[in-house]
């Protein structure tokens, strides 16, 4: 078994590609478009399907945000420089939440973002062994 995607629900698609694509270097992987059933879809990712993990953006004709819900945690995502990141995500218009720094009691150091849906994104930046 495996994990296929997570699927997001999103007030505005190409204000969500954008970001996804363009902020955090994902790729669009495809799309459908179903206007009898009123919704679209995009997979975005940083591989292809078959072998990695990616995200399902929802958009549902005519709703343009959602309650996000206090069950809602984050995705996380591994990056080689968590600042470096952060500071490419806000030079290009997204919003960082929490700085890059080491997690409290620890020493792995993390950051968040924000999407334009508001689900929190957290950036782990690669070291060669977790202990945290």
């Amino acid at each position: 078994m495996r994990i296929l995607h997570t699927m997001l629900r999103v007030g505005d698609m190409q204000r969500s590609i954008d970001f996804y694509t363009r902020l955090l270097g994902m790729k669009v992987l495809r799309t459908t478009d179903r206007p009898e059933q009123k919704y679209s879809l995009a997979f975005v990712g940083y591989g292809d399907e078959a072998s990695h993990a990616v995200i399902e953006l929802t958009y549902n004709y005519g709703v343009d945000r959602y309650e996000i819900g206090a069950g809602y945690g984050h995705i996380a995502i591994e990056v080689d420089d968590a600042a470096a990141t952060c500071e490419r995500i806000r030079a290009g218009g997204g919003l960082v939440t929490r700085e890059a720094g080491p997690v409290k009691g620890g020493t792995t150091v993390i950051a968040f973002v924000q999407d334009p849906d508001g689900y929190k994104i957290e950036l782990i930046e690669r070291r060669a062994a977790r202990g945290d």
